[in-house]
């Protein structure tokens, strides 16, 4: 969870479903900025615990460098239909072909980003098809597993949503933390409403807590699977992180040989601790990979609805 996530997006920007052959998944959509070039399309993956409001602060300075910017709650998070207590629905693979046909919804190669569970979702799916793909960003997502500490307070938290509802295990967790960010310094800069932030979990279906934190303590290291894909990938995170140390992402980008970006000043959460740093490095990559161009975006109305 990203815990600076900002709920107002940008004035520009659409709320809207996402239609797509697996269903409507809860999207904010940003467009390239007046006057400014496109130059493509980048599908935004949150992580555990998270949503698409992770994304927020991202959305303008990507949009002043040609980029429109779709955010997406995954299935079953926050904002996006899933079931409550099937746990088949969120395996991995699943998740993954909820990412291809997203991309395939919006009609044009994506340039796509996951963080932390994003990325490991991101990955498979590139695994299963990578043609949609102009490139893979993997931002704080490691090649494997989450660290010892980190599957300790999964658990944790899955030993709690057996026996406890949402809102009960809300209220543990602010005297904890989230299971990605306990015993973290307090932010510089907090939510803008921290009931949104409240809303939002309760807002996620159990069963996709309960499978995705399985998945982030048993993921296996797939990381020579990746490298023998070609697509261009990107290993960016902060200069600290617990959940995937730095070091082993440092070498995770050996093995792809791929681009790394440390972000200074960030943890778990480029996105949102230095988000103007994180745009940067982010279009410096896709300008490198433009791939072809992509078609400016239709009109897109408020609500429900957007592109099939």
């Amino acid at each position: 969870m990203s815990r600076n996530a900002a709920f107002s997006p940008p004035p520009d920007a659409r709320a809207y479903r996402l239609r797509t052959a697996r269903g409507e998944f809860a999207v904010v959509d940003s467009p390239v900025a007046d006057g400014v070039a496109p130059r493509g399309v980048v599908l935004l993956l949150p992580g555990f615990t998270g949503s698409k409001e992770d994304f927020t602060l991202l959305h303008r300075p990507l949009g002043a460098r040609g980029y429109r910017t779709v955010a997406v709650d995954g299935r079953g998070q926050y904002e996006s239909d899933g079931p409550e207590h099937d746990e088949s629905a969120y395996a991995r693979s699943e998740l993954a072909r909820d990412v291809l046909a997203q991309a395939a919804a919006l009609g044009t190669r994506v340039h796509l980003v996951g963080h932390s569970l994003g990325g490991q979702i991101a990955r498979a799916a590139v695994l299963l098809d990578a043609a949609p793909f102009l490139s893979l960003t993997l931002m704080s997502s490691g090649p494997a597993r989450i660290s010892e500490s980190q599957r300790q307070r999964v658990k944790l938290l899955r030993d709690a949503l057996d026996t406890m509802t949402m809102a009960e295990v809300w209220k543990v967790m602010q005297a904890m933390g989230p299971p990605e960010e306990v015993g973290a310094p307090a932010p510089a800069h907090g939510p803008e409403d921290p009931e949104r932030l409240r809303d939002r979990w309760l807002g996620t279906r159990p069963a996709q807590l309960l499978a995705t934190g399985r998945q982030l303590c048993t993921e296996p290291d797939r990381v020579a699977e990746l490298a023998a894909v070609p697509l261009p990938c990107h290993v960016l995170s902060g200069d600290f992180d617990d959940t995937w140390p730095v070091p082993l992402l440092d070498e995770m980008a050996r093995r792809l040989d791929a681009p790394r970006t440390v972000v200074a000043g960030a943890e778990h959460s480029p996105n949102t601790d230095q988000p103007l740093a994180t745009a940067r490095a982010l279009a410096d990559f896709w300008d490198d990979h433009p791939g072809r161009p992509a078609p400016p975006p239709r009109h897109l109305p408020r609500g429900r609805g957007g592109p099939a």
